[in-house]
This record gives structure tokens, sequence and C-alpha cells, in this order.
């Protein structure tokens, strides 16, 4: 073996010469109890059914049977993760010390101004959490710290706050803070001339909120306390106790929400499932009238709605696959009432508009690359942004202001860091605002980034966005690290990132492969990549490894995989079909379990997910699940070295169906690879809160891949 690390009763790990290195472990043994489940006539056993707790039992201040149960097994799966990996402690700090290190330490955010006020977010050297800020008019006013998290996190294992809404007036402030981190919040408002906390509190809410025109009304999303789905709007009026429900959803495969349009003219209720929107609009200034349906909802109807003037923008897949551009008149907003302003395009995807007085701005896909397109209100000329680099990704910044000819736009590649710019939409003049700083200093010159094409088994040629430094050797012998995601439609954009710096530095190749699933090439390619089409999400991923194998970017001694939440059902997934493809794998709060989740509607979000995976109620989705499901088709099979990790509190990914695949792994797996489970007791779906705590997940990832290719150095 290329690396010392063998498990058996003995794991012999070297991170460097010096260092005694053997260490006696043995992971534990999960006990089984055959649970049986009948669908469709057919008989499963579930032999660590056990492992499930509900959410009562998960925040008990005094655990009964069960839980102590399963914390101790959690506990004791951490204790085996950190005396197997105990050896590469050190080299783990280092790694984490040099991401944190690239990042300025007292930065801020650009400022935009919006109503009178620049605003803009800082942290502050040794702070963990951001504060939020703003100055009156110029930028050379004096500073006014709207919220620092800092203060508000003391006391807490895990805080995050967000939702920031100010009122018309810019007298108040709406906020949402989640102490849990099952992203349940509540909404406090703070009065920003006095800086006291009013005693309105707004409980169980998804966290955002839209203000009404006159100041004192806002509106707000509820969950179920149950699924955890959002499923009631509700108005408050400040000073009062009793809220009136605005909306109530009735079908669990929907998601809501309520925002103010750009024009603050309307507050807009948003309906959103997998397959069809439905959207409630309101004048801002009529907060006690009632919501107007904008069209009624259709199976199958996609569409989004942007007010201007007296009408209503509509980008809608509406006889479009790729979507097109209608506008209708505010007061006559029926699907029959629409007009085409850009037809549909084979082979174009229209992804998100944004309106100025003046100009109206398309960001488009095509060929997988983003592109901007500005379109004048008043001639109808129209033009793009250019690119040049093989691999970026573009999109539309943050504009609240109607009446400006600056368009701020990002733009970012895998070795250009993230630069925003002001676009003059007239006069074609570009000026970068900010550009995100590397600590230390970043060359883009010594990277090199490549667009490649991989052939898929059914002929389909699938994009892989790569980079790596140029002193990298296509001899089938360089480490590699293949990404990726394929689901709902997520696209994932070849990006900068200084954590991965730290890969590449040390030889790795880093590879994102733009699986079927989501939606590089446009919505086709993400509809043959779900439902009956999902097994093309997992042997496109197969396919792009066997591709940079052929082409001799790496080998199969040399590749390591990384994915989270569906992510990590595609690694779940891949390590069934091809096993040994992956020297090493790391799977991030990983839906594996997708048989079970999906058979049981109590479990946070799953009917809103039927139209991407399937009910398994219905016996034709039932047995395509089955085909995949990571956890049913676990078999024996020389399984990688494979990484999981996952949060106690996951309210998207329970923390047990990572747990309970790790066990079922260690059953069958034939080779002598390691099996590592690693929960963090404190956090859920997205890890840590602070602003540096998060990198210290991606510091073990690393230091893990980093181990097995022999680079801990």
């Amino acid at each position: 073996m290329k690396y010392l690390l063998i498990f058996g009763l003995y794991i012999f790990m070297s991170c460097t010469n010096d260092r005694e290195t053997t260490q006696h472990a043995t992971p534990p043994d999960a006990e089984k109890t055959p649970y049986e489940i009948v669908q469709h006539g057919e008989e499963r056993v579930d032999n660590y059914f056990w492992m499930r707790l509900s959410d009562e039992q998960k925040i008990a201040e005094t655990p009964d049977e069960q839980t102590q149960k399963v914390l101790d097994y959690l506990n004791a799966e951490n204790a085996y993760r950190d005396t197997v990996l105990a050896p590469i402690e050190d080299f783990k700090q280092s790694i984490f010390d040099e991401m944190v290190g690239r990042i300025k330490k007292d930065d801020s955010s650009l400022p935009y101004f919006e109503n009178g006020y620049w605003y803009y977010t800082k942290f502050e050297e040794g702070s963990e959490y951001p504060i939020y800020c703003r100055k009156k008019g110029s930028l050379d006013s004096e500073e006014i710290v709207l919220l620092d998290v800092n203060e508000w996190a003391k006391g807490h294992d895990y805080y995050q706050a967000g939702g920031i809404k100010i009122s018309p007036d810019n007298k108040l402030m709406a906020f949402a803070e989640d102490t849990v981190s099952r992203r349940i919040y509540t909404i406090r408002i703070k009065n920003l001339e006095t800086g006291e906390i009013l005693p309105d509190v707004l409980l169980n809410t998804t966290g955002g909120v839209a203000w009404a025109n006159d100041n004192s009304t806002l509106f707000y999303t509820t969950k179920n306390k149950v699924t955890l789905l959002s499923e009631k709007i509700y108005r408050h009026q400040l000073g009062t106790e009793e809220d009136v429900m605005v909306y109530h959803e009735k079908d669990p495969s929907y998601y809501i929400g309520v925002y103010k349009s750009k024009s603050n003219d309307y507050v807009i209720i948003s309906t959103n499932s997998t397959l069809s929107n439905d959207y409630w609009i309101l004048p801002a200034d009529q907060p006690r009238g009632e919501f107007k349906n904008f069209t009624p909802r259709e199976k199958e109807l996609e569409y989004s709605v942007y007010h201007y003037q007296d009408k209503f923008y509509v980008l809608t897949n509406w006889d479009a696959t790729n979507y097109r551009l209608m506008i209708t008149d505010e007061n006559a907003t029926a699907k029959e009432h629409w007009e085409e302003v850009i037809a549909h395009r084979q082979d174009v995807l229209l992804e998100n508009i944004e309106i100025f007085e003046n100009h109206l701005v398309l960001e488009e896909r095509t060929n997988g690359l983003t592109k901007l397109r500005i379109n004048s209100m008043q001639d109808q000329s129209e033009h793009y942004v250019d690119f040049d680099e093989p691999a970026y990704v573009t999109g539309i910044s943050v504009n609240p202001e109607f009446k400006t000819d600056l368009l701020r736009f990002t733009y970012s590649s895998l070795t250009t860091p993230v630069t925003t710019y002001d676009y003059n939409m007239e006069t074609r003049e570009r000026t970068m605002k900010k550009r995100q700083e590397v600590v230390g200093g970043h060359n883009p010159d010594n990277y090199v980034t490549e667009r490649l094409w991989a052939t898929a088994e059914d002929g389909s040629k699938v994009p892989i966005s790569i980079v790596f430094h140029k002193s990298f050797k296509k001899d089938g012998k360089s480490p590699l690290l293949l990404y990726g995601y394929g689901s709902y439609g997520a696209t994932i954009d070849p990006y900068f990132s200084s954590t991965r710096l730290s890969l590449l530095d040390r030889g790795f190749a880093f590879a994102i492969a733009h699986i079927r699933g989501g939606q590089m090439l446009g919505r086709p390619w993400y509809e043959n990549g779900k439902m009956f089409n999902k097994m093309n999400t997992f042997t496109d991923f197969v396919d792009c490894g066997q591709f940079l194998m052929d082409q001799k970017y790496t080998s199969s001694e040399n590749m390591y995989a990384q994915g989270g939440s569906a992510g990590g059902l595609l690694m779940g997934a891949v390590i069934n079909i091809a096993p040994e493809m992956f020297d090493g794998v790391a799977a991030a709060v990983p839906f594996v379990d997708v048989i079970n989740t999906m058979s049981d509607p109590t479990i946070p979000l799953t009917t809103n997910e039927y139209d991407e995976w399937g009910n398994p109620e219905i016996k034709e989705q039932y047995d395509y699940i089955k085909k995949y499901s990571p956890y049913e088709n676990v078999a024996e099979r020389n399984y990688p070295h494979l990484l999981v990790t996952t949060g106690f509190f996951d309210s998207q990914v329970q923390y047990w169906e990572p747990a309970k695949w790790v066990a079922k792994l260690r059953d069958y797996n034939t080779s002598d690879n390691l099996i590592i489970l690693s929960t963090n007791m404190e956090t859920g779906h997205s890890g840590a809160a602070g602003r540096f705590e998060r990198y210290k997940d991606t510091a073990l990832t690393y230091a893990f891949f980093l181990h097995l290719a022999d680079k801990d150095i």
C-alpha cells in the first residue's frame, strides 16, 4: 500500500517521521435489533432502526433509556474517531491554521445603498460572528451598529442570526435567531432610534419577514412543529399579541414564504414545490387587505414574478423548458394575460433577471457557462458582458435601487477569487469594487484551470471543471479530489476557494463533475437526473472518474471523492456501483436512507420532495428508489476509506441516516479500510455557525485525504 494505514486490531498511521504512531483501536459494535418493515408485500429488516430519536428526545434535559443508548453509541463513535485520527491531529490543526490564515480577520462586505443608507457587514479580528452596520447618506458618515452577533451569541453552543429587514421609515429592524441549529427561528424587533428590543417575539418561524408600508405591520412564516415544513403566513401588528393568519398551505408538497417586491409596492407570498410555483400579492400600502392569487396553481407550471411600475415581469417554464420572459399588467395577472418579452431558446437557460429603471438584465446559462445580457428599456438594444476564462461563474449581486445605470455583479473562477464589479450599462465601463483578499498572497498564474467533457454510458457529454497547480503532472500518479452534487437542479459552479489551496499546493487536482440532476446544461439536464432518471446522476459521476483516469489525471489509487447532503447520497450510491474506483471518500450529512426516509411523512421535508425522489407508497417509485438507495444496497464489497460527518440536530438529513449507514457498511466491508463516523453533537445540517469554526470540518476532511495520499507534510 502506498500509505501506512492498516485497519484491524492495530492501525498504523504516520504523520511525521519522528512520531510514535501505533494505535490500538476497535470500532464500536452497533447492536443489531431487527425491525421489520413491510411495503408492497415485501419485507425488509432494518437492524439499526433503534438509532432514531424524536425531536423531544433529543432536546430533553434528562435522557430516557433509548436516548442514552443512542448518545452512548454516537459518543463511542466520536471516541473511535479521535483515537484513529489522533496521529494526524497536529496536521489537521496546521491545515485549519492555513485555511483561516488566508482569511482577512477584520474584513467587511462591500456596502450597498438602499433607502438613504449604506449597508454592510464587518468582522473584527478575534470574532467569530458578523456585525451588521449602516451609515446614513454617505460612507463618510458615522457608523451605526445594527446588530453585533458576537454579543448575542454569548452563552450559546450554537448561534445564528440573520433575516435582517429594516422598516420603510428606517426606524425598526426585524432579525431572526436560531440557537439549536434546526433552522427554527425566533424573530425579534429592535428600535433603531433607542436601541430597545421590543417585547414582540415571533416564534417557530422560517426567519424571514416582510414589512408593510405602514412601518408597524409585518408578515412572517411559521413551521409545522412535526415536519418543520413552512406552513402558515401570519400578519403581526406591533404591540399586539394576537396575530392573524393570512395564508395556510395545506398541500405538504409545497414550501411557502413571504417577501417584499424590489419596488416596495407589494407584499408577495410564494409557494414552491418541485414542479410548480404559486404567488399571492397584496399592495404594501394595504396590509389589512386580502392577498390576491397571481394566477391559478397548475401542476408543472413554474414561474417567478418581478414588479416594475404598473407591470409584472414573469419568468416561466410555460411552453418553455429553459424558461422565457413574459409581462403582464398588475391588475390582470392571470396566465392568459401574459405576453412574451424574451422567447424560449433550446440552448439557453434563462435563470434570473434584474430590473432597473432603464435596463433589464438577464442572467443566462449557455453550454454550462453563465452570462449577463443587458437590454435597454429605451431603444431595445442589447449586449453581453465579456468574460474570457474557460470555466467561471458570474451572477447578479445586490441591486436594491431602481434608478441607476450601475449593475453590481460578481465574478469568480477556480483560479480567480470572488470579485465584485460595478458595471455601467450605458458606457459599458467595468469598475472592480472588491476582490476577495487571500492573506499571504495568491497568484492565479500558479494554477491551471480546464474544462473537460466526459462521455457518459448513454453517450451524453458531461462537463468537468478542473484546477491544479502548474507543477501538477498528468502521469496517472497524481492525487485528485472529485466533487459532485447532482440534485434539485442545483448547479455547482466553478468558483474560487481559498481553503482549496491547501490541496492544490500539495499536489492535488480538484475537479467538479457537473452531472445530471444539476442544471449546468439547462433544464433538461436536471430532468434527466431526477425521479426515474436518477441513476444517471450516479453513473455520470463514475464515468467522470473513469475519464479522468483514462486521461492520466489520476488513478484509482490516487483519486478521492466528496459530496454533502444529496451529494452524500451521490457518494453512497457511487461506492456501491464502483467501490474500488476511489481510495477515499468523504460524505457530509449524507442522505443515504432514501427509501425509509421518503416512506415517513412525519420526517421533516419528506413530503415536499416526492417529485424529486418519488413516493415509496407508489410501487413503481418504490422499486426505482430501492435500486439506488445506498443503505439498501450495501453489500460485501471492498469499500474505500470513508469519512462520514453529521450533526445531531440536523433537521434536513437526520443524524441516524449516516449512523445506520456506517454501522451497516462495517458489517459488509471486505477491505481493511477505515470507516469513520464523526457527529457534531451541537449542530445541524450546516455545521458550526462561527466564521472560523466551520472550517474545522473542512480541515478534518482535507487532512484525511492528504494523509491517505501521503501528502501530510
